[in-house]
């Protein structure tokens, strides 16, 4: 059978991916009838509901899922092609034993009561249901589905694709209220949006049992969204005030953070204790994890100096002939020194070409200034080859991406990590750095889509509107 999933239309560039990941975890094979990143659905021919429902049972993609019974370009083509399915096969569902309701929704259009009776009844001529109507608590659901094109301005007179089938259940969207920041115990500045977190850890194969470390793990975002999938999680970060919950809380009008807040307090909101192994304080530079452990998966978003410092421990002092005395050892707290993101880098990928299992997930997170991005300077290691690439854009000059790479070997070697990508920080601010005053901002976004324009735009910028007038007038013909 045909399984159309109804999507949300957000994240696209993870959708694909995710069901890919969670059919390997569930050990479902897939195949593709329709699959985009651009329409609100995907096609999958699956060998049973069952199976569909397991596919539920992980997706944050998901609205939810219909067996699919009839699709159209038209209405008059939908109808033709729903007169033709074979009902007989399904005599059961359609028996006066069971009640049902049909569930109308349409993509980029407001449907009326009236106009969703309409769409019911056309189909009563053949349709042959022949249980009572219960909108409540009906026995069976059927799902009538409208896709009126990607501009809301611009609508055509009917709809350009339509879909009817057996409704089998919803995604896990729910998750994403349950793991919110808002009624969330314990946050920081960095805590990761519930859905990318629950999103990684699908990306990443957790599975019950799975072992799992952020090896930066702040607030603990990540791990609550693999131990909500059944993984066990340990963590590490150098910001031993933030493990303990006694940084600056983050929440507006909090001054002091409230005494039971902590990181096990979250896991026990969540009813996830179960599934904690541990959190330490500790410089990643120096990892403090035993060499015969390994992992499932390492999941991350490394800090890169916008809202988080890059440190480790080290001092730039020579200390050779003053030695700490013995007295002071136990109370001691060391010095840090600058952290670069090309040194995370490298760290990150030979830590996980060593500790990660054959066939394990490194899922972490790069910052990129997008109009410098270029997919040949990512990261690489010889054990390790990517997976997948997903964008996230956050601003008209920057994004992250998401990046999924997958243990395939045990042979030695260094990582690779070009300087160009790593230089976020500095090329995040340069826009900033020659104080251009607000309108001339809006300008550039105006003439750009960005602010890091180039050294030979920049050459123009200087003159006047009227002296760089021709030679936009140019770039665009040419463009």
């Amino acid at each position: 059978m045909k399984y159309l999933f109804w999507c949300a239309f957000e994240q696209l560039a993870f959708r694909i991916p995710e069901f890919e990941s969670i059919s390997k975890v569930l050990g479902i094979q897939l195949k593709w009838i329709e699959k985009n990143d651009e329409l609100p659905w995907v096609i999958i021919e699956l060998n049973s509901d069952d199976e569909a429902k397991k596919l539920l049972s992980r997706s944050l993609s998901t609205k939810h899922c219909i067996q699919l019974w009839g699709e159209g370009k038209s209405y008059n083509e939908f109808h033709s092609n729903m007169r033709n399915f074979p009902y007989s096969q399904h005599a059961q569902l359609l028996s006066a034993e069971r009640s049902f309701k049909v569930n109308v929704e349409s993509f980029q259009r407001k449907t009326s009561r009236d106009e969703k009776i309409q769409r019911i009844e056309s189909m009563a001529e053949y349709f042959p249901a022949k249980g009572d109507i219960n909108l409540k608590t009906p026995d069976v659901e059927y799902s009538f589905l409208e896709f009126w094109g990607l501009d809301q301005n611009n609508l055509p007179p009917q709809p350009t694709s339509i879909f009817f089938g057996l409704s089998l259940g919803e995604g896990q969207r729910h998750l994403m209220t349950k793991h919110s920041i808002k009624t969330r115990k314990f946050i920081g500045n960095t805590t990761m949006d519930p859905q990318l977190a629950l999103l990684m850890a699908n990306l990443g194969l957790v599975d019950n049992g799975s072992f799992v470390l952020d090896p930066f793990v702040g607030t603990g975002s990540l791990l609550l969204a693999a131990a909500q999938f059944r993984g066990v999680v340990f963590g590490g970060d150098i910001d031993f005030l933030t493990l303990h919950a006694r940084s600056r809380p983050s929440r507006k009008g909090d001054k002091v953070r409230a005494v039971d807040e902590s990181m096990s307090a979250n896991f026990e909101q969540y009813g996830l204790t179960d599934r904690y192994g541990d959190v330490i304080a500790c410089d990643f530079s120096r990892s403090p994890w035993r060499e015969d452990l390994n992992f499932d998966l390492i999941v991350t978003d490394p800090p890169y100096g916008i809202r988080e410092q890059m440190v480790k421990v080290g001092t730039e002092k020579d200390f050779t002939n003053k030695p700490i005395p013995e007295q002071y050892l136990d109370v001691h707290i060391p010095e840090k020194i600058s952290y670069s993101l090309e040194q995370i880098l490298e760290d990150l990928l030979n830590f996980s070409a060593t500790r990660l299992t054959i066939g394990g997930r490194l899922v972490y997170w790069i910052p990129v200034i997008r109009q410098q991005y270029e997919a040949e300077l990512l990261p690489s290691h010889p054990a390790l080859s990517i997976l997948y690439n997903c964008e996230q854009v956050l601003t008209s000059n920057a994004s992250r991406r998401l990046i999924v790479m997958e243990k395939t070997s045990n042979v030695t070697g260094q990582a690779i990590v070009h300087s160009k990508i790593t230089q976020f920080k500095d090329q995040y601010y340069a826009p900033l750095a020659g104080n251009i005053s607000k309108k001339e901002r809006k300008q550039r976004i105006k003439k750009f889509g960005h602010l890091n324009i180039s050294e030979a735009e920049m050459v123009d910028w200087s003159v006047s509107r009227s002296e760089r007038q021709p030679y936009w007038k140019e770039r665009e013909q040419n463009l």
